[in-house]
């Protein structure tokens, strides 16, 4: 697979299906791999170029001892696409995918973005202090500051490949397919602790409300009815970017955080529909 080097001398690996038109380029989540989008490669590829990241300290790329934020995962993409002189894309990111888009856009306003999908990711994951009852069920909070920092302590103890399965392993509803399953769960092997622990820490600290008013291209935010992530705060995320389209699968198409795997046929036509649409 292709790589290229960052600004600060990173070298991160892609895949590039090649093709003509707007590119689609797809992010991953915490501690997973490119390889989750394996469905959508197949299936979104035959009409248009897909290009998917392993980010930095993920799958193939490089894992060094320095980096792990959001907002320098959203310089990595913006590297990305000046390496491969991409002015125009549209631009999928899921779970902490979407954290890096929304730090991108953030930082970078969206000129190079013609559409946006958001896939499962709350505006605000930890529950912090300031934030009222009704503000943390609105961003979908799903733990609070004292289960994050124990979540972050246990990845860095002794039994951490084992904490980071099972805390992957609750963003399924009731039992997963086994073939899904496994592949998620070899995924996450890549994933080194000391990259997993402030990356997670960063993610899980940013509250991104005031951003969403101001992504002002058309925007797809898909939720899962079986996923840890409650479907309602996917339904607030488009609430607060204007125009924003919503589309939440129900438990009988796809039961957890993963439906892009679980029901890719289901997935892939969403998006597609989206991504044609005048």
């Amino acid at each position: 697979m292709p790589v290229f080097t960052t600004n600060d001398g990173v070298n991160l690996t892609y895949r590039d299906s090649g093709g003509d038109g707007v590119p689609l380029v797809m992010l991953h989540g915490w501690g997973q791999t490119q390889a989750m989008f394996r469905n959508q490669l197949a299936g979104l590829a035959e009409n248009r170029r897909v290009i998917t990241l392993d980010q930095r300290g993920h799958g193939l790329s490089e894992k060094p001892h320095h980096g792990y934020r959001i907002a320098r995962l959203a310089q990595d993409l913006s590297n990305l696409l000046d390496d491969l002189g991409l002015e125009e894309v549209d631009l999928l990111g899921w779970s902490m995918g979407v954290s890096v888009s929304w730090s991108y856009i953030d930082q970078y306003g969206t000129g190079r973005i013609r559409r946006f999908v958001a896939v499962d990711q709350p505006a605000a994951v930890a529950a912090v202090p300031w934030l009222t009852e009704d503000e943390q069920r609105e961003c979908g909070a799903i733990f609070g500051v004292d289960g994050l920092l124990e979540l972050g302590s246990a990845l860095n103890g002794p039994d951490s490949e084992q904490v980071c399965e099972d805390f992957v392993r609750g963003m399924f509803s009731g039992e997963p397919d086994p073939e899904v399953w496994n592949f998620v769960a070899e995924e996450i092997k890549s994933f080194p602790s000391y990259a997993a622990v402030p990356l997670l820490f960063d993610h899980c600290a940013q509250d991104w409300r005031d951003v969403l008013p101001h992504i002002d291209v058309p925007t797809l935010v898909l939720g899962c009815d079986g996923s840890h992530v409650n479907p309602d705060s996917q339904r607030y995320v488009a609430a607060q970017i204007p125009d924003a389209r919503i589309h939440v699968f129900p438990v009988e198409e796809a039961n957890s955080h993963f439906p892009f795997l679980e029901n890719p046929r289901a997935f892939n036509g969403v998006v597609e529909e989206f991504l044609v649409a005048k």
